[in-house]
């Protein structure tokens, strides 16, 4: 394979292919945090196929360029096959002596990067780190910087399963689940319909390249997005105490944000300065993302090791992803050994590692490593929660259909009686069935009642054609889910005085828009109504709705060709972007696909409401 590879000054240039040879193991990160590493030669992975690839992503990195049809030619599919189809040399074929052909050799490193894994025996971060997952290296277009890894290529030293079981393993080992460095096709089809989706709707997500598919099932997942890097990577070193690669890290880290102009600020008057602005920046993000996750039913499983999330609050790692139809509060995923946290619980762990993030910035600054307790109280922690309600009172109100320059004036001239709403919202959005909790397929949860995206949707509307207000049984009718029972719909006393109060605080803010910006009211429904309808769209994708229609596609894997499953995800994440100030470009679907996307749409009707 050495003969093979391209350089960025070969004939493959005049093809536009010329930036894959920038995806060739080599990676700044390797030399700027040399204790943050480990590497590993790569030899060809022979009989993969180019399952998907995703042209609009490929365009946006520089891959190929933006007038390239979205269709695989030879070209194309033998240099993406040449660069991602792969597999590490690990310490059971070095130890073993595995006998792998010279050709077949690649001539550089690839890196399996060093972080904190709250699966391993070791909670230093010592031994845990990307254990099925390389890095290809790095990209520019337009400004910004990528990172590309592939997911699949082989077990490292770092897999849980290695430091579990003090053995290392070979790669494709069918003792061992995740510990044997393969991924499936199922993973990445997850990871694509899910992120793409969520992409549409403006999550800071990574997102899918390409799928590299092989027998049985296997698959290598290429992921990309403009800085890789999550809190976890700083943990482990902060944890141990080890100053010197802890700060290699930041340095690392607020480079690229710099490089890309992630960040308001370029330049700093001291190391001081850069990291306490390195900590307010994670507390910003992570406030957001944090509050973003509960008003949109997001379960990430966040938790203290900073392991399932990107430093910017990005998703990483769609396995255990999901997104509920429902407020369902106490859902909690069965990973054997131990349940996750919920939906609520997801606030308290970002606001931990934001208190960590103020614990590293002092000792980058000081070169003492205080307790972490001592900055429990700190300016950080209080932007944290202060940026936290913020984002949750903008966030409803941009739910209820509104345009920013109305929201941002009702938060600056009319807090209270957004404050007012925003509880008696929660009172519904939260109440939870008298069922109590139960198991699940895959945890356990106890079933929300009202789903509230309806109520925001069909007001409005409602409001347009009559000037009553709605009793309490048509109220109650609209927002009942299909999980309430009887018993939960009682209509209580408590319960119709907080109908009575929705309503009376929604008309408040419709009031002070009307009044302070000189609106007619049949005006101002009107254009609710238009926004909240795509806001708040009836069949909303959730996590079961991933899976099965997933499941769909698999059968129909054999008859898809690359383009043509490129084709299914657009035109399905179209379907479900909920932006209103987004146009979306229509793509057209073959006729012979009609079917599978009608059977899709049908999925996430049937599974609007579920986890």
């Amino acid at each position: 394979m050495n003969q093979i590879r391209k350089s960025p000054t070969d004939e493959v240039g005049k093809h536009s292919y010329i930036n894959f040879a920038h995806l060739n193991g080599e990676h700044p990160f390797k030399d700027k945090v040399p204790g943050g590493r480990v590497e590993y030669k790569a030899r060809y992975r022979r009989g993969g196929k180019v399952a998907y690839f995703n042209f609009e992503l490929a365009k946006e990195m520089g891959l190929i360029s933006k007038s390239h049809l979205s269709e695989l030619n030879s070209d194309l599919e033998k240099e993406i096959l040449e660069t991602f189809s792969l597999t590490i040399i690990n310490e059971y074929d070095l130890i073993n002596k595995v006998k792998i052909p010279e050709e077949d050799i690649l001539p550089n490193t690839y890196m399996a990067t060093r972080y904190l894994q709250l699966q391993h025996p070791d909670k230093m971060g010592r031994t845990s780190g990307d254990g099925r997952t390389i890095w290809n290296g790095r990209v520019r277009s337009n400004g910004v910087t990528w990172d590309v890894s592939s997911c699949g290529t082989g077990g490292t030293k770092l897999s849980p399963a290695c430091n579990i079981n003090k053995k290392f393993y070979q790669t494709g080992d069918p003792s061992i689940s995740y510990g044997c460095g393969l991924s499936e096709v199922a993973e990445g089809l997850e990871t694509l319909f899910f992120s793409e989706v969520l992409g549409k709707n403006n999550f800071k997500t990574e997102r899918l390249l390409a799928i590299i598919e092989y027998d049985k099932g296997i698959a290598i997942n290429v992921r990309a997005n403009p800085n890789l890097i999550r809190p976890s990577h700083f943990f482990g070193h902060l944890k141990q105490g080890n100053y010197q690669t802890l700060k290699q890290v930041a340095d690392y880290y607020i480079s690229r944000q710099i490089e890309n102009k992630s960040w308001g600020q370029t330049s700093f008057k001291s190391d001081k300065e850069k990291y306490e602005y390195l900590a307010l920046q994670t507390a910003l993000s992570f406030a957001e993302m944090s509050a973003k996750f509960e008003d949109e039913y997001i379960f990430c499983w966040l938790d203290w090791d900073g392991d399932n999330i990107l430093m910017d609050g990005g998703i990483i790692d769609y396995g255990s992803i999901r997104q509920f139809g429902l407020f369902h509060g106490e859902y909690r995923y069965d990973d054997v050994q131990r349940f996750s946290t919920t939906i609520l619980e997801q606030k308290q762990k970002a606001r931990y590692m934001v208190q960590c993030f103020s614990q590293i910035a002092d000792f980058l600054t000081t070169g003492k490593k205080k307790s972490l307790s001592h900055f429990k109280n700190s300016s950080t922690m209080m932007m944290f929660d202060k940026h936290f309600i913020d984002c949750k009172n903008r966030n409803l109100l941009s739910r209820m259909g509104l345009k920013k320059n109305q929201i941002e004036h009702l938060l600056k001239n009319h807090i209270s009686k957004v404050v007012k709403f925003r509880k008696v919202f929660s009172y519904f959005e939260r109440a939870k069935s008298k069922r109590g909790i139960y198991r699940v397929p895959d945890g356990i949860n106890r079933d929300a009642i009202f789903c509230m995206r309806d109520i925001l949707r069909e007001l409005p509307q409602i409001y347009l054609t009559r000037a009553s207000q709605l009793n309490f049984f048509e109220f109650q009718e609209i927002i009942k889910s299909s999980y309430a029972r009887k018993t939960d719909l009682k209509l209580t006393e408590i319960r119709k005085n907080q109908i009575t109060k929705f309503q009376r605080f929604y008309h408040s803010i419709l009031n002070s828009l009307e009044k302070d910006f000189n609106l007619n009211r049949s005006q101002l429904l009107l254009e609710i109504t238009m926004r909240s309808s795509i806001i708040n769209k009836y069949d909303r994708v959730t996590g079961d709705s991933i899976t099965y229609i997933v499941q769909k596609v698999l059968k129909k894997r054999p008859k898809l060709s690359a383009r043509e499953l490129y084709e299914l995800v657009e035109q399905f994440s179209n379907y479900q972007n909920l932006d209103p100030d987004k146009k979306t470009v229509s793509t057209k679907t073959p006729e012979r696909h009609k079917n599978i996307m009608q059977n899709f749409y049908s999925i996430v009707r049937d599974c609007r409401e579920g986890i």
